[in-house]
């Protein structure tokens, strides 16, 4: 019976993973759940129509992809068809989302072009599949289909594969 039950978990999950080549089911975070940082809704509808990188980060995560965040800041991609999107996993720490929330503010002045999102119940954690506990980097097509998804720290091989991903879907 255990066996079983390992088996439609599993199952289940890749239900609701993020696979390449397709474009996720939409998620909604807003209200108690979370949102922008204005306090309005974020919708993942919005990862169209630019090449977008997702960042969906455990805040005691957040220097794991630093080096990747940084080189893709210094590849200076055209604005008007790149976007980037920070999505902050509030409820994977213990650290008052008071004082995340003030982070968040400095990070947004080091990448202005961001824009933070905070997901204060794991919306993507259930929805999406994306793990918890970690730093996730995703990054979507013009038409919101996922290009590259992977959950930890990014090594050289792979920041420089993730630039010229990036680059070739402008």
């Amino acid at each position: 019976m255990k066996k079983i039950l390992v088996m439609i978990s599993f199952l289940m999950s890749t239900l609701w993973a993020v696979n390449i080549g397709e474009t996720p089911k939409s998620v909604i975070i807003e209200g108690d759940n979370g949102g922008l940082i204005s306090g309005s809704a974020w919708n993942s509808s919005m990862l169209k129509d630019k090449v977008h990188v997702l960042f969906y980060v455990d805040p005691d995560e957040k220097d794991t992809n630093e080096a990747f965040a940084d080189a893709l800041k210094a590849s200076n991609p055209d604005r008007s068809k790149f976007a980037s999107v920070a999505i902050v996993n509030l409820a994977a720490t213990w650290k008052p989302n008071i004082i995340i929330e003030a982070l968040l503010k400095s990070k947004q002045k080091k990448f202005p072009h961001t824009i933070y999102v905070k997901d204060k119940k794991k919306v993507l954690v259930k929805e999406w599949g994306l793990e918890d506990d970690n730093s996730d980097i995703l990054v979507f097509d013009k038409s919101g289909k996922v290009l590259y998804s992977k959950a930890g720290k990014l090594d050289k091989n792979e920041i420089d594969k993730v630039l010229s991903l990036i680059k070739g879907n402008l």
